[in-house]
């Protein structure tokens, strides 16, 4: 999966609090902000506790009240292999909540149920969810309105174009490149843009971006643009999307622990990475997602909104899959968020099923090794789930 080395270039120094870490933890912590070029040993430490990485700053997401319960129920039959499935995979946690009930939950990498991971692209469907809510709120009247209206910075721009809509589904039609191996790539650039007085950073950058093609004709991954989409649930709301979030979704679904969000050159969240939370709570979003956006009783999100966020908006490169609104979709009805170095939450509504995975990768990407195992995992997990239910 294409995911954003961009998010990881930041200016700021810590804000927010968080874990503090140890002399021995320090020395293996890296000095720069290149993802892509730290070590295996500096990410395990790193991911682990990211807000002591120098030059990171964060925001809160607070949680508050009663944990949503995950009761532990018998374990899934997988067979044999799970320790050596998340030894190949480097999964420092790994966790299937099927029917409400915990199947199986295992941990490695030195982290623990009470540890946070980041989870970088994952963040993009929180984003997503967050226009929901604000939709539902009524801070944004409809997705089809242009992103102007939200952000008008963008005017005069490519972006007079292009719609909440055509931003969330990734077919605005501007031009990006978001090869990490190219230094010249918008992604490149992009960490290189410097703050302009009064403006988000992303503005700055995304207004300066052509057309390629027809709003809503081509779909291209832009990590900038989900960038945008943070800034504009922050116009819109007046909120940061760390207090949004814990306000909409954290405290009243009753995650159990204050998670973290990375903020960027001019103080506002990543929206397209790097939320870091529990494996558990990772688990309990996406049983959000599965309750139907619900939380304290209160419809967090319009009733129509997750069938289309979850569902396939476009066709993507791949056989069988698509994309929705920032979320990664099946043809069988099943749908993920993903981030790159292997982090996920895959949700499968038929089965009630959800499995949230935390990782490091050897490599951020490897669509065709460990990117296909995880996903031949998933498939063994719903058989297994069917194979139960049958007998």
């Amino acid at each position: 999966m294409r995911n954003i080395l961009a998010a990881m270039m930041l200016y700021t120094a810590i804000a927010g609090g968080g874990a503090s870490a140890t002399a021995e933890e320090s020395d293996k912590l890296p000095k720069d902000m290149n993802v892509l070029f730290w070590t295996q040993d500096q990410r395990d430490a790193a991911f682990r506790m990211i807000e002591t990485v120098p030059k990171v700053a964060v925001n809160r997401i607070e949680a508050g009240g009663t944990a949503y319960p995950l009761p532990q129920g018998r374990p899934l039959d997988l067979g044999t292999g799970i320790d050596a499935y998340m030894a190949k995979q480097r999964n420092a946690g790994l966790i299937i909540v099927q029917d409400g009930q915990i199947r199986l939950e295992k941990y490695a990498l030195d982290y623990d149920a009470a540890g946070r991971w980041t989870s970088f692209s994952v963040a993009k469907s929180f984003t997503s969810t967050l226009v929901g809510a604000a939709v539902q709120d009524g801070y944004i009247k409809s997705v089809e309105d242009k992103v102007t209206v939200y952000i008008p910075g963008l005017k005069g721009s490519a972006y007079d174009d292009v719609s909440v809509r055509q931003l969330l589904t990734m077919t605005s039609g501007i031009r990006w490149n978001e090869d990490y191996t190219d230094p010249k790539s918008d992604v490149a650039l992009f960490n290189l843009q410097k703050p302009v007085a009064g403006e988000d950073v992303t503005v700055s950058y995304m207004k300066t971006l052509p057309r390629e093609a027809p709003a809503g004709s081509k779909w291209v991954y832009k990590t900038g643009e989900t960038n945008l989409i943070g800034v504009l649930v922050s116009s819109a709301t007046g909120k940061t999307l760390s207090a949004y979030l814990s306000e909409k979704i954290w405290k009243p679904f009753g995650m159990e622990r204050d998670a973290i969000w990375m903020l960027g050159a001019t103080g506002h969240e990543i929206s397209g990475c790097c939320v870091s939370a529990s494996l558990r709570d990772y688990a309990r979003f996406g049983q959000f997602i599965l309750n139907g956006g619900v939380a304290g009783g209160k419809q967090i999100v319009p009733d129509n909104w997750l069938p289309s966020a979850t569902t396939k908006q476009v066709g993507i490169d791949l056989p069988g899959r698509g994309y929705g609104y920032q979320w990664w979709t099946n043809d069988d009805g099943s749908f993920a968020a993903q981030g790159i170095f292997g982090q996920g939450i895959f949700i499968d509504p038929k089965r009630k099923l959800v499995i949230a995975s935390n990782g490091n990768w050897p490599t951020a990407t490897d669509p065709d090794g460990v990117g296909a195992a995880r996903e031949t995992f998933y498939k063994n997990v719903q058989a297994a789930v069917d194979k139960e239910a049958a007998n």
